[in-house]
């Protein structure tokens, strides 16, 4: 199976609940390349962005753990990366 390249933005509407969203993160830690935390606490929620590689099953698996606790929402984007042309001519 081919890998993909990912983003999925986690919100978390209530802050009890980023212990559990950090469990999941945790078991899925291979497949994420990178993450980013910010709290907004004027509106009381929390988002989590993160940048993933892996098969669409691993992806999907993490965001639909995701997306079953309560009060978080979930948003997936994924897309396949091109292979690398050695011969193309870039021009600047």
């Amino acid at each position: 199976m081919e890998k993909r390249i990912g983003s999925i933005l986690i919100l978390i509407n209530d802050s009890q609940m980023a212990s559990a969203v950090n469990q999941v993160l945790t078991r899925h830690a291979p497949i994420i390349l990178g993450r980013q935390g910010l709290p907004l606490h004027y509106k009381g929620i929390n988002i989590i962005s993160l940048i993933v590689e892996g098969e669409v099953e691993e992806i999907n698996s993490l965001s639909g753990q995701l997306g079953r606790i309560s009060q978080v929402q979930v948003k997936t984007v994924m897309a396949k990366p091109q292979a690398n042309d050695q011969n193309k001519t870039v021009t600047v």
